[in-house]
């Protein structure tokens, strides 16, 4: 197999950030799928926005582990070691991200508690002469 074919191979394995956003987005339409339809509208802006994020966050991971979590940046004759500018958005995104998947889960139905029927039987134990 020559360079170009295994780099016309790789491309095809990669999948660009729409589609990977779009599969993410169908994921979680799927898990909120239950969600009262006056609140859909709010839903799906939701969704989107955290399907993005959640591709996103996978991008800066990988940045961050390619190139680790510290940064030298230059600063003519010397150089400053910082937090890699990745990492810093990854903290920062991660946090809203967990607050958009919150706010999804807390317009989830809440699951009835159903009651469990008393048929006596405890009753029928405890007072078994």
């Amino acid at each position: 197999m020559s360079k170009k074919q295994a780099k016309d191979k790789n491309k095809k394995q990669e999948i660009d950030k729409d589609t990977l956003v779009k599969r993410e987005i169908t994921r979680l339409t799927n898990l909120f799928k239950d969600i009262d339809k006056n609140k859909r509208l709010t839903a799906k802006g939701l969704i989107e926005e955290a399907a993005y994020m959640r591709i996103t966050l996978q991008e800066l991971k990988k940045e961050i582990d390619k190139n680790g979590p510290i940064d030298v940046m230059p600063q003519g004759e010397y150089s400053i070691i910082r937090e890699h500018p990745a990492l810093k958005s990854y903290n920062t995104m991660v946090q809203r991200y967990t607050n958009i998947i919150d706010k999804l889960t807390n317009l989830h139905p809440k699951e009835d508690v159903k009651k469990e029927i008393d048929d006596g039987f405890e009753d029928f134990i405890a007072n078994k002469p």
